[in-house]
């Protein structure tokens, strides 16, 4: 074990020492794998910060029920039970029909008109905060309560979720595509790069194979080439993210500010930063394995 443990030690050293040798072409191919990643991963961050400012903006949604001009105050008590128990709902609030009217005086200017009124024309009400605000679920609550008797009229306004839902769905598969085919490239990039170390050291690796180096002995350098290349990679893709956004943000507050706003553009987590650096090592580590695989399976006696 101890034995196993110096020999990766000292496969990673010379690893980094390789890196070094190569310090121009190892910075670019890093820079590429950055900014490849950087692209997909800070797209996600934009549509995450923007869902963000949607739901800040548009705020709680709630459903208005207007009940018939006939329903007692008996009848009235009895569904805002029934409103209370509901697993859809979270919270129910009364509006009574002469409070209804205040508000619109209120709120229209008319009190001169609405005063002339011999009659109030306006029903009781209640508005209902559904649990869940997604389109469908409101629309699906929407239809339940509609077929309450006592009822006039169930409003919701949903296009805007339809809307939101639509265009965020649209930027997350773009993000993804844009993820795979990137993932893709990097790949490519390893593995090229893993293709002309193996042609500086051709005659080596045929050397060794004819003494009995095994596979995983030849093949390991080369992975841990990979993986730390893609690393590397993850952590350029890392900085650039966390400078584009503090860059933006710095530009976006005094924007923002003139619209006595708060919006920033959100920074990516401990947890998304890891699976970025996490993916890209990965990546890397697969294409230095697929150059490495089709080389030995050239030389192999067949």
């Amino acid at each position: 074990m101890k034995n196993l443990l110096i020999s990766h030690v000292h496969v990673l050293l010379i690893t980094l020492r390789r890196f070094l040798t190569t310090p121009l072409s190892s910075l670019l191919n890093i820079l590429v794998i950055g900014i490849a990643l950087s692209l997909p991963a800070g797209m996600y961050l934009l549509l995450k910060s923007v869902q963000g400012l949607a739901a800040q903006e548009v705020g709680t949604q709630q459903i208005s029920i207007f009940l018939s001009m006939d329903t007692s105050q008996d009848e009235v008590a009895h569904i805002g039970k029934q409103l209370k128990q509901h697993v859809g709902i979270k919270q129910v609030k009364f509006v009574p029909r002469d409070q209804a009217l205040e508000q619109l005086k209120q709120t229209t200017g008319l009190t001169d008109v609405i005063g002339g009124i011999a009659q109030n024309p306006l029903p009781d009400a209640y508005i209902v905060y559904p649990k869940k605000s997604d389109a469908h679920a409101l629309e699906t609550l929407r239809d339940d309560l509609q077929k309450w008797p006592n009822f006039e009229h169930v409003q919701l306004d949903s296009a805007w979720a339809y809307k939101l839902e639509a265009m965020l769905k649209f930027g997350l598969l773009a993000a993804l595509f844009l993820a795979v085919l990137l993932s893709f490239a990097l790949v490519a990039v390893t593995f090229n790069t893993i293709r002309l170390h193996i042609l500086t050291q051709r005659e080596e690796i045929e050397v060794s194979k004819l003494i009995g180096a095994t596979n995983a002995f030849i093949r390991r350098p080369f992975l841990y080439f990979g993986f730390l290349q893609g690393l590397l990679g993850g952590a350029a893709a890392w900085l650039i993210i966390t400078t584009s956004l503090y860059l933006l943000n710095t530009s976006l507050s005094e924007l923002t500010h003139l619209y006595a706003s708060s919006f920033t553009l959100q920074f990516p987590s401990v947890g998304e930063n890891t699976i970025l650096l996490l993916l890209s090592a990965y990546l890397g580590w697969l294409g230095a394995w697929l150059s490495v695989a089709q080389h030995l399976w050239k030389i192999e006696p067949r």
